[in-house]
């Protein structure tokens, strides 16, 4: 693919705001001035927002990412651009009740809005938690004018007791151990001290990194952007090459719609299978490309991923984290390693103007422990597996390089949770009848059920199962799980229970079957006594009243289409509006 740059200078969209000596003109532009801005800013200098997701209680977004702010501006400055600090909505996986997720696609619609209604010409998305990711990728999407992604950066690797610690990857694994009484109190809350020692993301191959390795894979961010550590001089190095880059981006009109293409997403799959990547990559990808209009399903996760050995040997798959990740090369070795077996599409274009193979071609692999080679990954066969049945009609995702193998065929007794408060209320209870062999079901923690499909399908095993040594089961569900969680579990399941789908009937004591190498996921009860249980069921949570609340539930789609509001999917443009004044 080649890319031909548009004729420049030309009329850039802020001069909608800016250009001339209207009243209207000066309105805008004079009040702009009190900040000491010379007249000559205002001459058709391409106007950059920089989409600041920065917040004190979004942790991962913390101190760094305003610093980086300082540096993208710097790079603006450098190429001629006009930078501007614009405050978007931030939401946080580590602090947002009932769930983050909830309010993925609130952020999204506050950005594209932020920048369809304001005198900008391209934009930095600066993010770093997960869900920051896809909502600033989403809303610019929709906008289509030019767009780069910066990321904050992953954390520093944690220690314990001579031990790595993987944020979050530990916080569940020491959390059982206490459970099984392998652990103290004490111990637990010195760990806790390890897991997050420097500003950043996971430092595992969580959401945060896998969405962030998503961003480049798409071509959406420079090469290797994804895992460069947020307190490493080079993130800043980045971030100032990207605010010089968007100038050049403007000029171009190199937009999102022409990168975000069919082969685009079809090279961010496979490269999700091969660094052992989240599973709530898939709703976030759909979600994106529903905005871009790409015609791009759940299916296409297996097909594109099923045959991607995981050759990234990082928590919770494997054994390092993001910092050996950067050591070795990062995302760019990955890319290229899938090039070299022709699983990437290599004229795919990127956000540098040229294509992703001219990017990573000629990058060296520093470590071939951490980034295995072909034939020695974690497993041959990565990447999300799209279960379906009559369990799970429309779909439901497991991720094999988390999974344990003997669990990959799996026929069990139900152990039936309704909701969150349910599970909570007997899973401690030594009188729960359950053992290693049951399938844990957690029902109504949906898109709709939550609601906002809260990060809770990993569900802790009972103790009584922990204390004989056992450290995984199967688990269904309609929620998500954190991508620094590991363990069978079966999330996604779709429809979800809150909209009436099977799982929303399964009973304590129905056999399920799982066959994961066949893609099937089953109840083991017949068609007629399915069909009369859908034909009795009736629904469980109350419709919210008023607020963004009522108005998600309305209107939010299933996981397998991305968990997006119906009324946002799709590319709307960047028209600019009828002036008030």
């Amino acid at each position: 693919m080649t890319f031909k740059p548009a004729e420049w200078p030309r009329k850039l969209r802020s001069q909608e705001w800016y250009g001339g000596n209207s009243r209207d003109t000066i309105y805008h532009r004079g009040w702009l001035k009190n900040r000491g801005h010379p007249h000559d800013l205002f001459d058709g200098r391409p106007i950059i927002g920089i989409l600041n997701t920065w917040a004190e209680l979004t942790p991962c977004n913390g101190h760094h990412v305003k610093e980086l702010v300082e540096k993208v501006k710097a790079g603006v400055w450098e190429a001629g651009g006009f930078p501007v600090e614009v405050p978007v909505f931030s939401a946080s996986e580590n602090t947002f009740r009932p769930s983050a997720m909830m309010f993925r696609n609130l952020a999204a619609l506050a950005v594209e809005e932020t920048i369809r209604g304001q005198p900008i010409d391209g934009c930095v998305l600066m993010v770093g938690c997960d869900k920051t990711t896809p909502s600033l990728i989403m809303g610019a999407a929709s906008v289509d004018l030019p767009s780069i992604v910066v990321t904050g950066g992953p954390m520093l690797n944690g220690y314990y007791k001579g031990e790595r610690v993987g944020s979050g990857t530990h916080l569940w694994k020491f959390s059982e151990m206490v459970k099984a009484g392998e652990m103290t109190q004490e111990e637990f809350l010195e760990a806790e001290a390890s897991m997050s020692r420097s500003t950043g993301t996971c430092n595992t191959m969580g959401t945060a990194s896998t969405m962030a390795s998503m961003a480049e894979a798409l071509g959406m961010a420079l090469s290797g952007n994804a895992a460069i550590p947020a307190v490493d001089s080079r993130r800043r190095v980045m971030a100032q090459l990207s605010g010089r880059r968007i100038v050049q981006m403007v000029k171009d009109d190199l937009k999102p719609s022409d990168i975000m293409t069919k082969q685009a997403f079809e090279n961010a799959v496979r490269t999700n299978g091969a660094i052992g990547g989240s599973t709530n990559a898939v709703v976030h990808l759909l979600a994106m490309a529903g905005r871009t209009g790409v015609d791009f399903t759940l299916d296409d996760f297996d097909r594109c991923g099923r045959d991607i050995e995981t050759i990234v040997n990082l928590m919770p798959s494997g054994e390092y984290l993001m910092e050996e990740f950067f050591y070795a090369g990062g995302l760019p070795v990955v890319l290229k390693r899938l090039g070299e077996g022709g699983k990437l599409h290599k004229d795919a274009l990127t956000v540098s103007g040229a294509t992703i193979w001219d990017e990573v071609k000629d990058v060296q692999n520093h470590n071939e422990d951490v980034i295995r080679p072909v034939g020695k990954g974690l497993t041959q066969q990565g990447g999300i597996a799209v279960l379906r049945g009559n369990l799970a009609p429309k779909g439901a995702v497991l991720k094999p390089s988390a999974a344990s193998k003997h669990l990959l065929t799996h026929r069990g007794r139900a152990v039936v949770f309704e909701d969150i408060d349910d599970y909570k209320a007997k899973i401690n209870d030594e009188a729960l009848d359950i053992d290693e062999t049951c399938v844990m079901v957690l029902k109504n923690c949906g898109p709709k059920g939550y609601p906002g499909m809260a990060e809770v399908g990993n569900m802790g095993l009972p103790p009584k199962v922990l204390k004989k040594g056992i450290t995984d089961m199967v688990r269904i569900s309609d929620a998500r799980m954190s991508g620094t969680a590991y363990g069978t579990v079966i999330l996604h399941t779709s429809p979800e229970a809150a909209a009436g789908g099977p799982l929303a009937v399964v009973q304590n004591g129905d056999m399920i079957e799982v066959d994961v190498p066949n893609r099937r996921l089953h109840l083991d009860i017949t068609e007629a006594e399915l069909a009369a249980r859908l034909e009795a069921w009736q629904p469980t949570h109350e419709q919210p009243a008023s607020g963004y609340a009522w108005l998600h539930n309305a209107h939010v789609e299933g996981a397998d289409t991305g968990a997006d509001l119906s009324f946002l999917k799709g590319c709307r443009g960047n028209a600019v509006g009828k002036d008030s004044h």
